[in-house]
């Protein structure tokens, strides 16, 4: 009797200990169950600066959307962008890098930097993909705007302190590891006690009858077994399946309270650069944006035919050009308009994966007013200059454009000859010969379409005033300037290269007291339409030529050629 008495609390205490095991497995995923979020927020006694920069590992740190909530006072921005262009911006300006998260989860790591004490403002600034503006209060979800990394800007004016009151919430880690074994545990603690307590009712009934032969005892505890056995089986049926509900259940709480994205695999970043090493250093979307801008600065100019409106947004070649174009039109209303700058028809664009700066990127457009499709090729300087447009070449006729990979390519110095048939300034040194002279050693190597004759015009032209300058000495060059080469390697292993020539018409009389006469459009330039000291016209052309790869016997071909008169002046 005392070991039935002691099975009989075991059982219990199983039970009970089971109980209490399976209990608490159904609390961590009820009321003990993490927050599915958590907040950690700048520390109060952080230093300030005029730029705070918030790393890019922040956003993937725990998995799914990160919400960031700045206050601050008056107007502020926040921008975003790859890691490098954010670093480059910020330059040598004192700023603040949120780096990561307490263990604690309720602060932000904040690391600073001295240096200058203000900075440029961010807005408008070409590097940023996407910028949101704000005044006192701003709630942000951050998602990337495409693969790769992105860092986050945040910036007041960049003379005053950037906000300093910045929270950010990130998905928890809603994970019980313990929650299911302690169920599961619990439940087979459950089913041992009631196990042994139908064992220990067992015994009993069958030892203290005292009554009837042996065979009849024996008899009666075949039939008791019997009907315990039953008794067991339903008992143990119905505890398993409750068990198994609530583990079932539990598992299903599991499912819900974990189910949390997982981090975005995305390509690693380039040590010294902190992007991808093949990542374009535009996207479609900014490219467009730029684009737009820089066709309502030149329509703006060409409208007023005052330059001032032209230098937010063009340089260079194009600027010079439609600058002296306007001083001609202004006293000579027949001289034709330089071609209009167009963002649509956007037919394809060019945009390099090289980081470093100057940038250049190239697109064809053929928009309202443009007879052929025309090149814009624009640069940025460095990562605080927006781009600038410094060459519009229109396509020669009939000529097709190379092809080039979309999502970003190589773009080469203009002397490396890396796999190809000749370096970029090989090659617009090249054309600038063929131009010049018509026995030229490139005569074969470099050609045009026929129904583009450029080059043949140019030639034609220059015969022609030699013949016909009865008065004076006429003599012609085109030399390349180097700086304004740009080279893109094409799909090919080919490249396409950009770049001007400066065209010099030199005129000297023959005889003394002879007289040189030019045409109205130079005469607007140079203050006169006779000399007889001699005269020299400067003209600007803008050219792009295709390059084989190095092994082709293919020719250098003639893409795309324009001229503009730049000057004019007598000697």
């Amino acid at each position: 009797m005392i070991g039935d008495s002691l099975r009989f609390k075991t059982a219990v205490a199983l039970v009970l200990l089971g109980l209490l095991t399976l209990l608490a497995g159904i609390g961590q995923k009820t009321i003990w169950a993490p927050s599915e979020t958590f907040t950690a927020s700048v520390p109060t006694d952080a230093a300030e600066a005029p730029l705070t920069v918030i790393d890019q590992n922040l956003r993937t740190l725990h998995g799914g959307t990160v919400k960031i909530n700045i206050k601050g006072e008056g107007n502020f921005i926040l921008a975003a962008g790859r890691p490098d262009d954010v670093d480059a911006w910020v330059g040598q300006t004192a700023h603040n890098t949120v780096t990561g998260v307490s263990e604690d989860n309720k602060s932000l790591q904040v690391e600073h930097a001295d240096g200058e004490a203000t900075a440029p403002s961010p807005a408008g600034s070409d590097l940023w993909v996407s910028t949101e503006n704000a005044s006192g209060e701003l709630d942000y979800s951050w998602t990337p705007p495409a693969d790769g990394e992105w860092s986050l800007l945040l910036a007041s004016d960049g003379t005053k302190a950037a906000p300093g009151e910045v929270s950010m919430t990130f998905p928890n880690d809603t994970a019980t590891p313990w929650a299911i074994p302690l169920m599961v545990i619990g439940g087979l603690l459950i089913l041992a006690g009631i196990a042994l307590a139908v064992l220990s009712a067992r015994t009993r009934n069958g030892d203290g009858t005292g009554e009837g032969s042996l065979f009849a005892k024996r008899a009666r505890a075949r039939a008791e077994s019997r009907s315990s056995t039953r008794l067991g089986m339903v008992s143990a049926g119905m505890v398993t399946a409750a068990v198994t509900a609530a583990v079932v259940a539990g598992t299903g709480v599991a499912a819900n309270a974990t189910t949390t994205p997982a981090p975005t695999t995305e390509p690693s970043a380039s040590a010294s650069e902190g992007a991808a090493p093949s990542s374009p250093v535009l996207l479609d979307a900014q490219f467009r944006r730029i684009l737009e801008q820089v066709s309502s600065a030149a329509d703006a100019g060409d409208a007023a035919k005052d330059a001032a409106k032209l230098t937010e947004r063009l340089a260079g070649t194009e600027l010079e050009v439609r600058t002296q174009n306007y001083k001609i039109r202004s006293q000579v209303g027949a001289y034709e308009a330089r071609m209009p700058v167009r963002s649509t028809k956007l037919l394809t664009t060019v945009v390099t994966s090289q980081r470093e700066w100057p940038r250049h990127v190239l697109a064809v457009t053929q928009g309202d007013g443009n007879v052929v499709p025309q090149l814009l090729t624009l640069v940025q300087l460095t990562p605080r200059d927006n781009y600038k447009l410094v060459e519009t070449t229109p396509l020669q006729p009939g000529t097709t454009f190379p092809s080039i990979e979309r999502g970003g390519t190589e773009t080469l110095a203009a002397n490396d000859k890396t796999g190809l048939l000749y370096s970029g300034e090989e090659a617009l040194a090249g054309l600038a010969d063929r131009l010049t002279s018509a026995d030229s050693s490139f005569k074969d190597k470099l050609v045009e379409g026929e129904s583009s004759p450029y080059i043949a015009d140019t030639l034609s032209y220059q015969a022609e005033v030699v013949k016909s300058g009865e008065n004076g000495n006429f003599s012609f060059t085109h030399k390349v300037v180097p700086e304004s080469t740009v080279v893109f390697r094409t799909a090919d292993g080919g490249a396409l290269v950009l770049g001007r020539l400066n065209f010099g018409f030199d005129g000297t009389p023959k005889a003394s007291g002879d007289k040189l006469t030019i045409g109205d459009d130079a005469a607007a330039l140079a203050g006169g339409k006779e000399t007889t000291t001699g005269m020299v016209l400067n003209f600007a052309e803008s050219m792009a030529v295709y390059i084989p790869p190095a092994g082709s016997t293919d020719p250098i071909k003639l893409v795309a050629a324009t001229r503009g008169l730049v000057g004019a002046s007598f000697k």
